[in-house]
């Protein structure tokens, strides 16, 4: 039974400038909500996945499961579950809230639209200080003004901005302590992910690595790795093959094999004639994982720039040559030098914009001859679920998530790479034609599933994950690079798959690729996914709803609606005794923006941009211990 508490086909080309009068400001109330301004270790944030009382990291732990031991709310009682308070992020700055929130001694720390951050008392939703970062008027955000979250360490928070910087603020009173830029936002270069915290296993130090956005732009997928204390860059590594890295402000080497290209041969590499090699996209827009016990940073690479594979073919070659290294793929580099280990490809000189930035979740299992297998979970905008050896990369399983893939028929296990369907890159131009006949294709570019993470649980051994059921037409268009301008050279329209559901939350078994259960939604599903020990996995829906549902059944066991679009990775978290739920509110993203029919869809959405905190009701804690 469900428990009810009450309470456009709009086409923006992505080269749109988004103006902003922000301001940086800073409003500094306390030390923090309990009064003590503890420090976080890199201990705190290794063991943030049992702490029940801290969120420290974007995916909840370094592993990036999404999950929760506590159990205080359950399947049981979650129908009793209710606001607890709401904080309004305010102004006329409503829109796309993609940002999971951390929390550490009593504090929230949650990142809004438009490179803002707030720190708020967790017990009372009090804003305890505010950063508003200064963005001038011609940023090029792709897909929305939109930030994904912060990370915590020591005495700092830091976040990304959508002028192509990082910050470091003092996490007590929003002071700034450090400002970093790594790339000319007028040429694409933005930051939309949470920066992650790791410790490099080799030399103890403990770093703030961070990737860049713009792919859409051409510009050059790059990794960063900085100094905590300082901002400054330990080393770079860029995701497209024959770029040089640098380490310690000095080049160190090209990424991949200069004998084996895998781009065709480019003119700029000897006369600086722009093509597609020098912009190659590749940007790890994502956040990374991280293993310490292989002492790897695991995180994907965006797709390549131009979305025309034929762009990035000889004239008389197929795109079936040349992969495209290392875009649209999952990439480990090594903490200590910035060195690729080892990557996986999901899909080779990507046509179609799917990308490769959905979350790498770390997971063991036991095979069948009971050896503990030490695994990375990635499911693909393309519509294929992978589960790769996160030591070495290599490829153990890969099969559908979503109905009616038409572009690979599926990935071939041996050799790791998809079996492409014949007819589904659209053709190349025609001398003379400036648009080529438009193909039918499924997943579209925005995915089987987008950047919107999903939970796996330790309990059932199910993945959770929230997925979408649409198509588009596609077709070939003229390409040439302009600074500042939309390198796509691919038309689209993202329209219907089936009458009934766009949105499908699926409960899938990462070793068979059997679908345990599934929930539809008549809008798109752009929230993230978490799953606790109480048999509970919790989302939100493009209609407003923040949702509730038994883990091993799928039946939706309570809702509450907030007002505007869910589209954030909800948290859990323990204080004074009691678990707590909360979620960002505020609907925008990729979906007005691009989506087609799926645009007109969700055009009565109401804009917003709050965080919501939901706790049991005193007597049910009451009942609970009579």
């Amino acid at each position: 039974m469900i428990r009810t508490t009450p309470f456009a086909n709009v086409s923006i080309p992505p080269g749109i400038k988004l103006l902003t009068a922000a301001v940086a400001s800073v409003s500094a109330l306390g030390i923090s909500a309990s009064g003590i301004a503890s420090p976080v270790t890199w201990d705190d944030i290794l063991n943030d996945h049992d702490n029940t009382e801290t969120v420290l990291m974007y995916g909840m732990g370094v592993h990036a499961q999404r999950y929760s031991p506590l159990s205080q709310i359950n399947s049981d009682n979650v129908h009793m579950l209710s606001p607890a308070w709401s904080h309004s992020f305010g102004d006329e700055m409503q829109r796309g809230q993609e940002s999971q929130a951390l929390v550490h001694d009593g504090v929230i720390y949650v990142t809004g639209s438009y490179s803002r951050i707030f720190a708020l008392d967790a017990r009372t939703g009090k804003r305890l200080w505010s950063y508003n970062h200064r963005l001038p008027n011609d940023i090029r955000p792709c897909c929305d003004v939109v930030n994904r979250g912060a990370a915590i360490y020591g005495d700092k928070v830091f976040f990304g901005t959508l002028d192509a910087g990082i910050v470091a603020l003092n996490k007590d009173t929003g002071e700034v302590v450090w400002r970093e830029r790594f790339g000319n936002h007028r040429a694409g270069y933005t930051m939309t992910g949470a920066p992650t915290i790791i410790q490099d296993q080799e030399t103890g130090r403990v770093m703030l690595i961070h990737g860049s956005s713009g792919n859409e732009f051409g510009i050059v997928g790059k990794l960063f790795a900085r100094d905590v204390d300082t901002g400054e860059e330990i080393w770079m590594r860029p995701f497209v093959e024959g770029h040089l890295g640098r380490l310690n402000g000095e080049e160190s080497t090209p990424s991949g094999d200069p004998s084996a290209p895998s781009w065709p041969d480019d003119p700029s590499r000897e006369t600086g004639k722009v093509e597609a090699w020098s912009q190659g996209g590749g940007a790890p827009w994502q956040s990374a994982s991280f293993d310490p016990e292989t002492n790897t940073i695991i995180v994907g690479a965006g797709n390549p720039a131009p979305w025309n594979g034929w762009a990035r073919t000889s004239p008389d070659g197929h795109p079936s040559d040349y992969d495209s290294l290392y875009t649209s793929a999952q990439v480990a580099v090594d903490p200590t030098t910035g060195e690729i280990k080892w990557h996986y490809q999901h899909t080779p000189n990507d046509h179609w914009d799917f990308s490769g930035n959905n979350e790498i979740v770390l997971f063991d299992y036991e095979d069948e001859t009971g050896q503990l297998v030490r695994a990375g979970a990635h499911a693909d905008r393309n519509g294929f679920f992978y589960i790769t050896d996160r030591t070495n990369g290599n490829l153990l399983n890969a099969f559908p998530f979503v109905d009616n893939i038409t572009w690979a028929t599926h990935i071939d296990l041996e050799t790791g790479r998809p079996v492409e369907v014949e007819g589904q890159r659209p053709p190349r131009l025609e001398e003379g034609q400036t648009r080529s006949e438009a193909v039918e294709i499924s997943p579209p570019f925005l995915g089987g599933k987008n950047w919107n993470p999903m939970a796996y649980s330790q309990d059932t051994g199910l993945f959770y994950v929230p997925a979408n059921h649409w198509m588009e037409d596609y077709w070939t268009e003229e390409v040439e690079y302009s600074e500042g301008s939309a390198y796509l050279g691919m038309g689209f329209r993202i329209k219907r798959m089936y009458d009934d559901h766009v949105g499908i939350l699926r409960a899938i078994d990462p070793l068979t690729g059997k679908v345990a259960w599934e929930h539809k939604e008549t809008l798109p599903l752009w929230a993230g996914v978490v799953a606790t020990a109480g048999n509970l996995i919790f989302t939100g829906t493009g209609d407003g709803y923040f949702k509730a549902f038994d883990a091993e059944s799928g039946e939706e066991l309570w809702r509450f609606q907030v007002g505007t679009g869910i589209i954030s990775p909800p948290i859990t978290w323990e204080m004074d005794g009691e678990q707590y739920i909360g979620v960002t509110t505020g609907y925008g993203g990729a979906v007005p923006l691009w989506g087609g029919d799926m645009a007109e869809l969700t055009r009565t959405v109401a804009q917003g941009g709050s965080f919501w905190v939901f706790k049991l009701p005193d007597f049910a804690h009451d009942l609970a211990t009579n």
